[in-house]
């Protein structure tokens, strides 16, 4: 889409200073990657140019790496090159305070305070309290969008962003930042992109969920910070109508799957027709025809990778499934590759990663069988478990930081380098 540069003056833009704050949130967990070191080389030339290109209305953005990932589920990524990556940063730091005055409490997806573990928590307080501490009867449904950022209509989407912003956004910079959300909006990537890995990869993936099927003026990419913004943005005015004109009191949603706690079974019958015809009628979406989950809740309902039942919270089985995965691919790892103590920081971290989600929950012996049951005896050598197997920590002579000081002691010194042995 053609657009259009708007005219400012030097009181009109976008701070240098904004910039940098961008670029610090957008290298956070990322500084390893190539993009970001390449950037970050001489990243005060290369922000300045940015900011340069951002106000004289000349920004566009580059090309991303698409490619194909398997854990949680198969999905299609498309990552941003990084320097449109600090744009994103930019934009949503400007735009989520007044995202955060007009979002539901209870949507739950990329807000500070309200992420997975806060919506299961709720969740189970909806169904704690509409049961009148499980005394009475109540009923959950559950359903999610099909296809849901594939079909996202982006002519809907910026036109209910531009809306917004010009009448609650107020900055000086107002028509640069409006330019801008236009061209992540409509800024199609797989256009331009460089696909990594093999195409093959693609094999399985339902043509509903890959960009590359989308279709005009359809679907943003899974990757983007900005996409599961706006995606949120997005997805507000069902938020309302469910809460506002349904007058359902017990409701909550992560991305695209959302439950509703009701005393009454036909209630949640009888709203699902309503909610369909909003969703396709207002959005152009479509609630999913196969994934209607209507149950009591004594029978408990599986939302954010857990499952909530009456008083407690388990661990969902996919979960426990990728993290049984994960350490049998470390323990191949191990076998076959004598120097897999190098791996062994990234090991700590990914295992990490499941076990900081599963320690909220009840899962003290799922976490037990799975680590000193199932890991490596070579892993045991590098790492131990804290406490009740709440995370892995590497032992102190694995560490980073001794590794480089044991090198440092056996580093000939200068003047003694002469003495040392050949370098080559």
């Amino acid at each position: 889409m053609q657009m259009e540069l708007f005219d400012y003056n030097s009181e009109n833009l976008v701070r240098l200073d904004e910039m940098f704050a961008a670029y610090y949130d957008c290298r956070q967990n990322k500084r390893k990657t190539f993009n970001a070191l390449e950037f970050e080389g001489d990243y005060e030339t290369k922000l300045i140019e940015l900011w340069r290109d951002i106000n004289d209305g000349t920004y566009y953005p580059g090309r991303s790496i698409s490619f194909i990932v398997d854990k949680p589920v198969k999905r299609e990524i498309f990552a941003a090159d990084f320097r449109d990556r600090i744009v994103h940063h930019l934009v949503i730091n400007k735009l989520m305070p007044l995202f955060e005055t007009l979002f539901i409490k209870d949507s739950y997806s990329c807000r500070v305070g309200k992420g997975s573990q806060y919506g299961v928590a709720r969740v189970a307080e909806f169904i704690r309290q509409c049961s009148e501490n499980y005394t009475k009867d109540c009923y959950i449904l559950k359903m999610d969008i099909q296809s849901f950022f594939m079909t996202i209509d982006k002519r809907i989407l910026a036109k209910r962003l531009h809306s917004f912003l010009s009448e609650y956004y107020h900055a000086v910079d107002k028509q640069i930042i409006l330019r801008l959300v236009e061209i992540i909006v409509y800024h199609c990537p797989q256009l331009n992109c460089i696909i990594k890995g093999k195409k093959s990869n693609w094999d399985g993936l339902p043509h509903s969920k890959s960009l590359f099927y989308a279709g005009k003026y359809r679907g943003l990419p899974i990757g983007n910070l900005s996409s599961q913004i706006f995606a949120n943005f997005y997805m507000d005015a069902f938020d309302k109508f469910v809460k506002n004109v349904l007058k359902v009191k017990y409701y909550g949603r992560y991305v695209d799957d959302f439950v509703i706690v009701h005393e009454s079974k036909d209630f949640l019958v009888k709203i699902q027709n309503q909610m369909r015809e909003f969703i396709k009628s207002e959005l152009h979406l479509k609630l999913h025809p196969k994934k209607v989950y209507l149950q009591h809740y004594s029978k408990g309902v599986k939302f954010i990778g857990a499952v909530i039942k009456p008083g407690r919270i388990y661990i969902g089985n996919r979960t426990k499934g990728n993290l049984y995965q994960k350490i049998r691919e470390y323990n191949m790892l191990a076998k076959n590759n004598p120097n897999y103590a190098e791996y062994a920081e990234k090991m700590v971290a990914s295992i990490n990663s499941y076990l900081g989600f599963m320690v909220h929950y009840s899962s003290y012996n799922i976490r037990h069988k799975l680590i000193w049951q199932n890991l490596a005896p070579e892993w045991w050598k590098l790492v131990y478990t804290y406490g009740a197997v709440n995370k892995l920590a590497l032992k102190k002579d694995f560490t980073t930081k001794v590794k480089y000081l044991k090198k440092v002691r056996h580093t000939p010194p200068i003047d003694k380098i002469d003495e040392a042995e050949p370098l080559f």
